[in-house]
């Protein structure tokens, strides 16, 4: 009811306003001897004319905005309306005999625009300045402090100076165009430079840094995040410029820094056409749906319209929750989450034969190294005998393509987990030598977040006070966001000929150690100090470095940036065969001991980790390590 009487009021008041632009047209035009004729006309259209002018206000929003926020947007609509309807009114009197002369209805719009709006842009200036005198006596919990001075932070200011009660007090901006240095973006100063970050945070007891340059680049962004690490305040960060579809930015889009932002993964551009031409109106199943990957991957897939979309996972709680987001996100699509394990034969064969799926993704797969350590033949079962049994389904039933999930721990392996993935791979690239389906692999390392990663398992050791928990200081990995992982799955499967082990170019490597530190400091916290950071040996099968390419594969280049091909390795199908029987008699004799034997004789590259990680150390292969993928044939 309050809303409505406010926009009554406004209403009350333009009309007002409407009255006095035109007698004040006629004092200036006529002085006090203004015309009798002139007087009546006016008295005769009154009532038109007001209706025209309302109207028109209405249509243009003058009583739905908000003025206390008003802006440039909403002077604009103020000018149009004003103009719009004068024009109409102009126009409507000139069909009636004896019009005002046009000097007066001139005046009368000039008028007209300064008091309509003027009243209602005077209710923003009353306003600041009470919120002026308030912020003058009152004490703030938190000092803010925003990183950049263009567009996307004059948003953002504007929105914490008219509620600093929520928000906090702004103290000032940083932005290295020297142009702006000590100047002022609404009425906040200008404080330094990215190099200043540390000393006014320090100066003016600065509590949250906000980051509001949505454009700015990938080196810029970390340089700028690192800076900011140091100063020990809240980090938050707007959403990158293509997150911001409308490009307005609100207080409620910016979110907390994640360790995503300062490794510094650039946006995957994507060829979506290639992609939905090849999943557009077909039947997809995704093993391990429910798994991180696997998620993801339903996640992308639902976009591209396929004509039904299969989950399998043995974990029913996950694919249950899939399920539900995917329903809820696309009520339309034809989506089906089936219980069901990979080593099952028969079970697949069912499905397959039930559905004909016409693309796999499969990312089924133990994946645990110090677990599949302890576990060798589970790891065996479920990794290479149920790929084994997915592909030899895809074969029969034929499937168009079958896009497997592989690691770069099945180069040269010194874990069980990675040997059993590259026996997956040899499995996929023999099948595809006598299949007409695409048999193909995605190789890439860690992705940021996904069940049992080293981030979450960070988070939860900080938020319990520590100590965080690294294997080795030395120890680095190759790391990428899920969702760009699924997305260049995706793409690699637009290129699969058949065959290829696709290899996804993973960026810098990074220090586990620095992780760790860089972590403490986003939760607000010191390493060392706060947080200790415990070095506690490593794990079985653990590997201080991981690598993406063997050295006899090669490298060759795709369409897209970020995706490579290592040359086929492995395409005897019936030799396979036989080394598979061979794997599979001694799994059923259940002796560890022999069954490792097995896996050294089919994976000739697998190492124990011990030797390889002391020749790694002794050779300083840590100083000068350099990506393989870099290395392009």
């Amino acid at each position: 009811m309050k809303k409505k009487m406010k926009r009554y009021y406004l209403m009350l008041f333009d009309i007002l306003a409407i009255t006095i632009s035109m007698l004040l047209a006629l004092v200036l035009r006529f002085g006090m001897n203004i015309p009798t004729i002139d007087l009546y006309f006016c008295f005769e259209i009154a009532l038109v004319v007001f209706l025209i002018k309302i109207f028109v206000y209405h249509s243009f929003s003058l009583y739905d905005s908000l003025w206390e926020y008003a802006s440039i947007e909403e002077l604009m609509q103020v000018v149009f309306a004003v103009l719009l309807s004068s024009a109409v009114t102009i126009f409507y009197m000139f069909t009636q005999s004896n019009p005002l002369p046009l000097g007066v209805l001139a005046n009368a719009l000039m008028l007209e625009l300064i008091i309509v709006g003027g009243v209602r842009f005077s209710y923003r200036v009353l306003r600041r300045y009470k919120n002026h005198r308030s912020l003058t006596k009152q004490k703030f919990d938190r000092n803010l402090l925003i990183i950049g001075a263009g567009a996307t932070a004059g948003m953002i200011s504007k929105e914490i100076m008219n509620r600093p009660e929520t928000y906090g007090y702004l103290k000032g901006f940083i932005d290295d165009d020297e142009a702006i240095q000590g100047k002022s973006l609404s009425g906040v100063k200008v404080l330094g430079n990215r190099y200043d970050i540390y000393s006014v945070a320090k100066k003016y007891s600065i509590d949250e840094i906000i980051l509001a340059i949505p454009t700015v680049d990938k080196k810029a962004r970390i340089e700028i995040l690192e800076e900011c690490t140091r100063t020990g305040c809240n980090l938050k960060i707007v959403p990158g410029i293509t997150e911001i579809i409308d490009g307005k930015v609100t207080m409620n889009q910016i979110r907390d820094v994640e360790i995503e932002d300062l490794l510094g993964r650039d946006e995957v551009a994507l060829e979506m056409g290639k992609i939905k031409g090849y999943i557009e109106n077909r039947v997809v199943l995704v093993t391990g749906g429910g798994g991180s990957i696997g998620s993801e991957l339903c996640r992308q897939i639902a976009r591209y319209s396929p004509s039904q979309l299969i989950i399998l996972d043995i974990y029913e709680n996950n694919a249950y929750d899939i399920q539900n987001e995917l329903l809820k996100e696309y009520p339309s699509l034809n989506l089906i989450a089936l219980i069901a394990s990979v080593r099952d034969r028969e079970n697949i064969e069912d499905i397959f034969k039930k559905y004909t799926p016409e693309v796999v993704f499969h990312a089924a797969a133990h994946k645990h190294v110090p677990l599949m350590e302890t576990a060798p033949r589970e790891a065996i079962l479920n990794n290479c005998f149920g790929t084994l049994n997915l592909a030899r389904a895809a074969n029969k039933y034929n499937t168009d393509r079958f896009v497997m999930i592989s690691t770069d721990k099945a180069v040269n392996p010194t874990n069980v987990m990675g040997a059993s993935k590259r026996i997956c791979e040899m499995i996929i690239q023999s099948y595809a030598e006598i299949s007409d389906t695409k048999f193909t692999g995605v190789r890439f390392g860690n992705v940021l977040g996904s069940n049992g990663s080293v981030i979450p398992l960070f988070k939860k050791q900080i938020e319990t006070g520590g100590p965080v928990t690294v294997t080795h200081k030395e120890i680095i990995r190759y790391f990428m966001t899920i969702p760009e992982a699924s997305q260049l799955v995706l793409q690699s499967g637009a290129y699969a000929k058949g065959g290829e082990i696709f290899i996804l170019d993973m960026g810098e490597p990074v220090k586990i150690y620095n992780l760790a530190e860089d972590l403490i400091r986003l939760s607000g916290l010191e390493p060392h100090e706060d947080i200790e950071i415990k070095i506690t040996g490593l794990r079985p099968g653990e590997k201080l470095y991981e690598e993406l390419l063997m050295q006899e594969e090669g490298m060759t280049k795709t369409p897209h940036e970020k995706i490579f091909i290592g040359k086929p390795m492995f395409a005897d199908f019936k030799v396979l065969m036989n080394m598979l029987d061979n794997l599979k008699s001694v799994i059923d004799r259940k002796d560890e001991t022999v069954l490792r034997e097995q896996i050294k004789i089919m994976v000739p590259s697998y190492r124990p980790n011990d030797d390889l990680n002391k020749e790694f150390i002794d050779n300083g292969c840590l100083k000068d390590f350099e990506l393989s993928y870099k290395a392009i044939e």
